[in-house]
């Protein structure tokens, strides 16, 4: 799902460029040897052009050099992937990946293989909240899902196959099987918007889209899709201690094509993490309900995540008919 909650002013300074205004000073003794190119899969403006961008003013100067955007639209990734591809492993390359890239990927539409890609430094990991309306009859989730037993309940969902559907489909799996309808409604906005207004049962929405109404109680959160709880919602359970291990996020980060030199990986991950955790860009995440510690992370967690959420998209996806059984 795209990161939607981008602040005013971050945003007006990536549309004036004031974020691209050539390489800075570097703050280490070796500059890196090449100017980087991160490669996107949306338009320019959009939450991960915004996101790279916010990225970049801490990395360029640590780094030595400049770092542009190019962006590469088309087949839910898939252009951005082919692109990767034509360029050099010397790690000259970032492309910025997203939970779009990994369905793609699943669903084999583009050149590229999950094995062409290690991981350099993830920027976010937003997970999901499993939510109903304050006046919902589920208290907790053990009611929901004895409910969804006995009938179908309307879940909002921002698309048919998106993250939100695999993490239904998941935990219906995971509870032994349950009912559910999922309404396409377009964006994370229109679900938290349908739920508010009585028109679906229950929804999941990202930390960063549901955490206000789940704040000021307009909604109930009756588990967060995590393995560990949230330090800013302590309250809320996990469904991995409620005895589902499901866990459904929603993640953006950065990789370099396989064949890399390995110092160059080592160095890329050294300096994005520590420039995702400068100020900077640790309140860019605070603006969105998002904690830099549990959001920024170096090139093995990262690379580690990237082969399990692939793994588990492969799964969803053709059990749910939407991608073709591998061989």
């Amino acid at each position: 799902m795209v990161f939607r909650l981008i602040s005013t002013a971050v945003v007006s300074a990536a549309a004036m460029g004031l974020i691209l205004t050539g390489p800075q000073t570097a703050a280490a003794a070796d500059k890196y040897p090449c100017d980087i190119q991160v490669v996107i899969h949306a338009k320019y403006g959009g939450g991960t052009d915004t996101t790279a961008r916010m990225m970049m003013i801490r990395s360029r100067r640590i780094l030595g050099i400049d770092m542009n955007v190019v962006a590469k639209r088309g087949g839910s990734g898939a252009a951005a992937q082919n692109y990767a591809l034509t360029q050099p492993a010397d790690g000259c390359t970032l492309i910025a990946l997203t939970q779009s890239h990994l369905y793609t990927l699943a669903r084999g539409k583009s050149k590229m293989k999950i094995g062409d890609l290690v991981g350099v430094a993830r920027a976010m990991d937003d997970p999901t909240f499993v939510t109903v309306r304050k006046d919902s009859p589920y208290k907790t989730l053990k009611d929901l899902i004895d409910a969804s037993k006995k009938k179908a309940l309307n879940w909002g969902v921002a698309e048919i196959g998106n993250t939100e559907h695999i993490g239904i489909a998941q935990l219906a799996k995971a509870s032994g099987g349950f009912k559910y309808k999922p309404v396409a409604l377009g964006s994370g906005l229109q679900m938290v918007q349908n739920l508010m207004s009585g028109a679906i049962d229950v929804t999941t929405p990202n930390v960063s889209e549901g955490k206000d109404q789940v704040s000021d109680g307009t909604f109930r959160a009756l588990a967060v899709m995590s393995k560990k709880r949230l330090k800013d919602f302590p309250d809320v359970p996990t469904t991995y201690e409620l005895g589902y291990k499901v866990a459904t996020t929603t993640t953006r980060g950065y990789a370099v094509r396989a064949g890399t030199p390995p110092e160059r990986v080592e160095a890329l991950s050294k300096a994005l993490t520590k420039a995702m955790k400068h100020s900077t860009f640790a309140t860019y995440l605070k603006g969105s309900g998002l904690n830099p510690d549990d959001s920024v992370a170096g090139s093995a967690e990262w690379t580690e995540q990237l082969q399990e959420e692939y793994q588990k998209a492969v799964s969803a996806l053709t059990d749910l008919g939407i991608a073709k059984k591998k061989k």
